[in-house]
């Protein structure tokens, strides 16, 4: 028999509750059930339309407003481009409001803009893991590709002006190495390339693991309070430029029922993107375009990719944040405009 000291007792006791803390702690959680949540299609607005492309419902905007699939070709015709807008971390269709209707509103440069909700954003379909089974995530990299490219072939648009802000930035690029011939030029708004693309590596068995699992959705449930305010308005140089029109966007995606299960799936599906070796063979006509004062993604950034896309214009606004299509609408308009009319190829 083996007698053992008090102490060491005491100790032993301490570290199998220190273990069983994170072990078991997640599991004594009380998850309570989302509160004042609808179904999409209840929150959608007269702009909305939902169109499914492999599989899944995806909300979108166009411009001109409301232009189903099989209304496109009469306005596209056959071989046609047009812009097909990709949102960030966050964000929603409307946050495009102002691009839109200058890239293809009355007298705009292309004939039809479109924009639709990234898989765990705005009133885009949320599949539950348990629905996909042994099939694609619907949040990972790979998937968000297909469904960029489904919804150009939905549209009938063999090639598209492919406009991305920070993580859609690197959206843009990833479709633009997967299906060059469908990208004929590039509009990257602070994008987020070298830093902020994912979780890393390391962190993913972790992400995967029972207990994450079960408290991972209630930590998204953070940006529905302070921190989501918090990070919203740090993406302005000047908070109190937010329009309310854009505030109350945003906040709509948190009323739609299962937000924080799909936007916890999309953070455990997310990775770093690695795109910096591939950046030589992107040689679609590209304009590099951020605030000069962006908090999340420094536009020394933006001006290095800039100089590392072989066929890239570097343009910075001042006195601006992260979301310039929003904080400086009328100069980024401006900006873009400008830079098509000088790639005019895209009109051939």
């Amino acid at each position: 028999m083996v007698i053992v000291p008090f102490r060491i007792k005491v100790s032993l006791w301490l570290l199998a509750v220190l273990i069983a803390i994170p072990v078991l702690g997640p599991f004594l959680v009380r998850i309570p059930p989302l509160q004042g949540v609808s179904d999409a299609a209840a929150l959608a607005g007269p702009e909305s339309l939902f169109v499914e492309v492999e599989g899944l419902a995806l909300h979108v905007e166009t411009w001109p407003p409301a232009v189903p699939p099989e209304a496109a070709s009469g306005i596209v015709g056959e071989g046609g481009v047009g812009a097909l807008m990709l949102h960030g971390f966050g964000s929603q269709t409307r946050t495009w409001r102002h691009l839109g209707e200058a890239l293809a509103g009355n007298g705009g440069p292309l004939p039809l803009a479109l924009a639709f909700d990234r898989p765990a954003f705005g009133l885009t379909e949320r599949p539950a893991a348990r629905s996909w089974g042994r099939g694609p995530n619907p949040y990972g990299p790979e998937a968000q590709v297909a469904y960029t490219l489904g919804l150009m072939d939905a549209y009938g648009l063999e090639r598209a002006l492919l406009v991305g802000h920070s993580a859609g930035g690197s959206l843009a690029l990833q479709v633009a190495l997967a299906a060059p011939e469908r990208v004929a030029a590039l509009v990257l708004i602070s994008p987020a390339v070298y830093e902020g693309g994912g979780a890393p590596a390391w962190t993913r068995p972790l992400l995967a693991t029972p207990q994450l699992n079960r408290i991972g959705p209630l930590l998204m449930r953070q940006l529905g309070g302070q921190p989501g305010d918090d990070f919203l308005r740090a993406a302005y140089f000047d908070p109190d430029a937010l329009d309310p029109l854009d505030e109350a966007a945003y906040r709509r995606a948190l009323r739609a029922e299962g937000w924080d299960r799909a936007l916890w799936e999309l953070v455990k599906a997310s990775r770093e993107a690695d795109l910096e070796a591939f950046l030589p063979q992107l040689a679609q006509p590209a304009l590099v375009l951020s605030g000069s004062d962006d908090a999340i993604v420094p536009a020394e950034q933006s001006q290095r990719l800039a100089r590392e896309l072989p066929a890239a214009r570097y343009h910075g606004i001042d006195a601006c944040g992260h979301v310039a299509h929003e904080e400086c609408a009328p100069a980024t308009v401006a900006a873009v405009v400008a830079w098509l009319n000088d790639a005019a190829l895209l009109l051939d």
